[in-house]
């Protein structure tokens, strides 16, 4: 899962700023008439939230209208109203060192003479801009500074709110038990107050928490009503989160077709609505889909994408995992070099962020919070807690260091080890090929000169007795009976004659050497469901471009097999037949809706061995999918050299 937590950004105005049926036209009339006052402002951001999700720029317009008048009036109120409202604008875009900026900002203007829940809400806003940006110690300082003013006003609300944000703190530090602990009081508050974005965002990290804690059954129904009220509440982030969370859950289930439609959904809403960090989570999650179904190829351009974006956004935590999903994709690859230097790249990032520091810092913070009120054994507590993590630093820096010298030499060792299995492997594999390839260009060597021999020999001849039995035909003087027998000898050497041609032409297609590829396909579907119950639909792209002759004939020898299986042994009644070329990315499509096949049964063919071992010499992927009573559908993924 890539997304740990989901802050929550608190409006701290004491009006109701949810919009009503109000129009525009009477916000804006408003804004007209009123004098310079405190109503005027929070008229201002009400017109511009009107904007939010269509026109963020125009949102961002009006609130900073409402921010100068605040300013003017010397109303602390305006402007801790103007970061809340602004600071959900510029995380959608990922900007999150301008919303911290803003944040910090108003700290400072609160700390002047704010109220302790103004104060509360900064510190929470601030936290979660820290989070934004993977500085979890400094979060859960702010975020437990907000729970103190919390409980001493009894301000359920940010009681909540502080509680979920360090729920997602623990989360991310793996602490899952602990995170779910939080997300559970914060949830409880939730309920009582019968606010849906509250419940859903809490609902959102005890997801979280059982996700990690390998509880799917129960994540995916706490995403789903993450779903559902996003939905309800008509919000496209929440629905994301929902989507994000049940991608996942069906990605570790190996619903791979649910999992990538969902990730797909979030990266287009995200498109649509202009949230990149939302987009980077799509592109992590259908990257790490597509290297588990070991679609490499195809992960490739997700996980470029997505480390840009991570780099725009300054989000360590995410780019971190995309630098392990790049060594992934190296190592699977094959290419050791680039994989070593992705590693480097996570392995520096994985130690600033998730090390041993971090988290005794926050449980320590913890521990204060929680016995602050007793202020005779805080001193007490605090000089013990100083010693031990003197001692304990002392002790880890003295073991980590061991197990680093250790780690580092059996890495060394385990690579390579790695690298010379990957060069026995590689030569292996290119001995192999080059068989293949001899053997193969020995076959169509061997079908041309016996279809030449059998077009200009055999048929020649049997053209050349026709001819003279039609001759001496016209000169005899036969019976009625004589006349029939004569008649049924030269229809029978027509069909011979036919028959020869058919099978030369099978053996090698004229078309396909004069013509292309393209042609010789069509033609040959054409032949093959000439005056048959069943179809032939052939669809071929970007084929006009001429290649190798012998990659043009073991294309055509694929399509021709896997043809040849499907009208002998599907019992189909359409047939689909696909060759589409773009650029040097070559796909062959087969489907039919016949009877289909046990997987086991199809992997044990003969024929399935000859199609391999084409694939295997354009250095392709073969994909089966096929299922009694539902048809068969063969898919093959290659990439073609160009023809000089």
């Amino acid at each position: 899962m890539k997304r740990l937590l989901l802050v929550v950004f608190i409006l701290m105005s004491q009006n109701a700023f949810a919009q009503n049926d109000s129009s525009r036209s009477r916000l804006r009339f408003l804004i007209a008439e009123k004098p310079d006052d405190s109503i005027k402002v929070f008229t201002y951001y009400q017109y511009g939230e009107t904007f939010e999700t269509e026109n963020s720029d125009s949102a961002l317009f009006y609130y900073r209208k409402g921010k100068d008048l605040s300013e003017k009036l010397n109303f602390r109120k305006g402007l801790s109203t103007y970061v809340s409202y602004s600071i959900v604008i510029l995380n959608n875009q990922g900007k999150f060192r301008e919303a911290l900026q803003l944040c910090l900002d108003l700290l400072e203007v609160l700390g002047q003479g704010g109220s302790k829940n103004d104060l509360a809400a900064a510190y929470i806003n601030t936290g979660s801009e820290w989070q934004y940006l993977s500085d979890l110690e400094t979060a859960a300082e702010y975020y437990l500074q907000a729970a103190k003013l919390a409980e001493e006003t009894g301000n359920d609300k940010f009681q909540r709110v502080a509680n979920n944000n360090l729920a997602s703190v623990f989360n991310s530090l793996q602490q899952y038990e602990k995170g779910k602990q939080y997300a559970g009081k914060s949830l409880l508050i939730a309920q009582k107050m019968n606010d849906d974005y509250a419940i859903a965002s809490s609902t959102i990290n005890i997801a979280t928490s059982d996700f990690f804690l390998k509880h799917y059954e129960e994540s995916l129904q706490h995403f789903k009503q993450v779903e559902s009220l996003g939905k309800k509440m008509e919000d496209d982030i929440i629905i994301m989160d929902g989507w994000l969370g049940m991608a996942d859950n069906y990605k570790e289930s190996k619903e791979y077709q649910q999992s990538e439609m969902y990730y797909r959904n979030v990266m287009e809403t995200a498109d649509r609505i202009d949230a990149p960090e939302y987009k980077m989570y799509g592109y992590m999650g259908i990257s790490d889909l597509l290297l588990r179904t070991k679609k490499y190829a195809l992960a490739q351009p997700f996980i470029e994408e997505g480390i840009l974006l991570a780099q725009q956004l300054g989000t360590k935590i995410e780019l971190k995992d995309l630098y392990l999903r790049a060594t992934e994709l190296q190592e699977a690859t094959g290419n050791a070099a680039a994989a070593l230097q992705w590693h480097k790249k996570f392995v520096a990032l994985n130690d600033s962020i998730l090390n041993e520091k971090n988290t005794a810092s926050i449980n320590g913070m913890e521990i204060k919070y929680e016995t602050e009120k007793k202020e005779q054994q805080l001193a007490l507590q605090e000089a013990t807690i100083r010693q031990k993590s003197t001692l304990n630093y002392i002790l880890f820096a003295g073991v980590a260091a061991l197990l680093l010298i250790s780690f580092l030499s059996y890495r060394t060792y385990q690579q390579k080890r790695k690298l010379q299995e990957q060069k026995i492997a590689e030569l292996e594999k290119e001995k192999l090929l080059l068989a293949t390839q001899s053997l193969l260009k020995g076959q169509e060597d061997e079908r041309s000169r016996l279809a030449k021999d059998l077009h200009d020999g055999l048929g020649g001849l049997l053209s050349g007795v026709k001819l003279q039995l039609g001759a001496m035909k016209g000169n005899l003087i036969l019976s009625e009976e004589h006349g029939r027998t004569f008649n049924n000898a030269l229809g029978k050497l027509d069909e011979s004659i036919s028959e020869m041609r058919r099978v030369a032409h099978n053996m090698m297609p004229e078309a396909l050497m004069k013509l292309g590829l393209q042609q010789a396909l069509q033609d040959y579907c054409a032949g093959l469901s000439d005056s048959q119950s069943f179809k032939i639909n052939g669809e071929f792209y970007g084929l006009e471009k001429r290649m190798e002759s012998s990659t043009e004939i073991v294309v055509y020898r694929i399509v021709q097999e896997l043809l040849n299986n499907a009208v002998k042994h599907s019992g189909a009644s359409v047939i689909l037949a696909q060759v589409m070329r773009q650029d040097n990315s070559l796909t062959i499509t087969v489907e039919d809706n016949g009877r289909g096949f046990e997987k086991e049964t199809i992997l044990q063919g003969a024929g399935l061995k000859n199609i391999r071992s084409r694939v295997d010499y354009l250095k392709g992927q073969l994909d089966i999918q096929t299922t009694p009573g539902k048809g068969t559908s063969v898919h093959i993924d290659c990439i073609i050299e160009e023809n000089e």
